[in-house]
């Protein structure tokens, strides 16, 4: 697929993406890397890491990877200052990381809904405060990935709705509070993506993908290159002038029910 954005959009360049091994946030760096940026990836397992950074070498930029959780902050830190002292100072950090399962209040532990919203929210937070130090700035542009339940309530997500509403919040206290240091801080909320965990627990049976497909205005699921290209705008500078700002590329799954027939999980 063609993009608008030339291949060397982000030349000389550095971007860290945290979770960056797997689904979209691999898509994220692999895009950044052909863009020409070098490009860091986090992950807790060390074998994503290895396969990760195989597959984002093959752009032919410098790469560099860090097994960390995002639940630890000194663990982020190290892996933040180490990608800072070897590819250079950090343009672009994307925090997108993420826990999800579906689960009633009533059926779900307080280990389980601390355990998604600690690696959400609190590892959003962790990837974002911790990358501060080693940013280019001004200039220097943070991302994370959120989602609908942000702003959507859905049965059986609570624990994911109020992590996804907390980084929605986290996004523009902070471009508030660095915007007068040069760093744009936004967000992007995906709607159904085709080919990703999510959807593969969310459209377990061809009855519900057409249902969710039956409700969006473009009546299809979007890509990860799709998502990859929106985080490649809004770390560009192209962008500039945009902060605060949590950009849906969800199909038009943001405007309700645009179909015949009702979303249903089962």
């Amino acid at each position: 697929m063609s993009s608008a954005l030339q291949d060397n959009f982000l030349a000389g360049k550095v971007a860290f993406v945290a979770g960056g091994t797997s689904g979209i946030n691999l898509e994220i760096a692999r895009r950044y890397a052909r863009a020409g940026a070098r490009v860091a990836v986090l992950s807790r397992k060390q074998e994503k890491v290895d396969a990760a950074t195989a597959l984002i070498a093959k752009e032919g930029q410098d790469v560099a990877g860090f097994a960390a959780d995002v639940r630890n902050y000194e663990a982020v830190e190290s892996a933040l200052r180490q990608a800072a002292e070897t590819l250079g100072p950090l343009d672009i950090v994307l925090s997108g990381a993420a826990g999800n399962f579906l689960a009633p209040v009533l059926g779900m532990s307080a280990n389980a809904f601390k355990s998604v919203v600690d690696i959400d929210l609190l590892g959003t937070f962790h990837v974002l405060r911790a990358s501060y130090p080693y940013l280019n700035r001004p200039g220097a542009s943070l991302l994370s990935i959120t989602a609908g339940q942000a702003v959507h309530p859905m049965m059986f997500q609570a624990h994911v709705c109020a992590a996804k509403a907390g980084i929605n919040m986290l996004t523009k206290c902070l471009a508030i509070e660095w915007g007068p240091s040069g760093v744009r801080v936004n967000a992007i909320s995906p709607g159904p993506i085709a080919d990703t965990e999510g959807m593969r627990r969310l459209a377990a049976t061809p009855e519900i993908e057409a249902s969710i497909k039956n409700s969006l205005a473009l009546r299809d699921f979007g890509t990860t290159t799709d998502i990859a290209e929106a985080a490649l705008f809004l770390a560009s500078d192209s962008a500039r002038y945009i902060t605060g700002t949590i950009l849906n590329v969800d199909g038009g799954t943001d405007l309700g029910n645009a179909g015949t027939e009702g979303f249903s999980l089962g």
